[in-house]
């Protein structure tokens, strides 16, 4: 299972493990059971799978299990021999990103700085009800532009459910300047023998018109937010700083290059398999 994060590449390591000649997919990359459609039971999920072949594998990606509270536990208790990866993407870009890709399909009125400021108070108000509701779904997965970067503790949630061994944790960045090394390290955590796609395919969906909301003050805001959460991610995976310097990625507004090379995420989407589409 691909468990996250959003906007970091999840849809092309989707494209990247479907071609390998022993996996086969389920009937959609999002089934999102374990979070927005958990109430329609397991037998639902299941059904959404083939049967395998002894050597083959199957999987799904749903980026927003890495961050929703209810997931890990729920996987746990479902699927107690799967394994996990997760992309992490430097969690300004990331944010920024997120923010252009709510924005692109009108769930996001304010600009990048004010959606900031608001993002404590919306989140709050959306989960009063609990993070199930779909009120907090909806804010969850939209408008949640900063609170997705604090990786750590998201880390922690998932290590304290699911043994750490059947966890790997990879950058973004990692893919995206060694797509075969990181490709066959994810391979060799899965138990497949070596593969390299004909093509390390680019799934690309936005380009941003204008100048850049990610102005320098906002970045060094965001840099300052995360340094903690980084700082406490590198310790909790033993990583070196993962992010050491700011990137000028999305600087000048146009196509977000990280997600040219290495995926565009499309949360909420999944194929024929019945679940729901879309973020709101």
């Amino acid at each position: 299972m691909v468990i996250g994060g959003q906007r970091c590449g999840t849809t092309s390591l989707y494209h990247h493990l479907a071609a390998h000649p022993l996996v086969r997919v389920a009937s959609g990359k999002e089934l999102q059971y374990f979070s927005v459609h958990h109430g329609r039971g397991v037998r639902w999920y299941r059904g959404h799978f083939s049967r395998l072949a002894p050597d083959e594998r199957t999987f799904e990606a749903s980026p927003y299990y890495l961050f929703h509270p209810s997931v890990p536990s729920r996987v746990a208790a479902t699927l107690p021999e799967a394994r996990f990866v997760a992309l992490l993407r430097d969690p300004v870009q990331r944010a920024y990103s997120h923010y252009l890709h709510t924005r692109s399909y009108g769930a996001e009125p304010l600009s990048f700085a004010d959606a900031l400021d608001a993002e404590e108070e919306r989140l709050a108000r959306a989960v009063r009800g609990g993070p199930d509701t779909r009120a907090a779904h909806r804010a969850l997965r939209n408008h949640s532009y900063a609170a997705r970067g604090r990786y750590a503790e998201q880390v922690e949630r998932w290590f304290a459910q699911v043994p750490r061994e059947r966890i790997h944790v990879t950058r973004t960045e990692d893919l995206h300047a060694d797509p075969v090394g990181t490709y066959g390290e994810i391979l060799g955590f899965l138990g497949l023998p070596a593969f390299i796609p004909d093509t390390f395919t680019r799934h690309t969906r936005r380009v941003d018109h204008g100048p850049s909301q990610l102005t320098p003050g906002l970045r060094d805001r965001l840099g300052d937010y995360f340094a903690p959460h980084n700082a406490r991610l590198a310790t909790l995976l033993d990583w070196p700083d993962p992010w050491p310097a700011p990137h000028d990625e999305l600087a000048h507004g146009g196509e977000d290059p990280v997600h040219r090379l290495v995926g565009a995420e499309q949360e909420g989407n999944v194929g024929h398999g019945g679940a729901a589409t879309g973020h709101p």
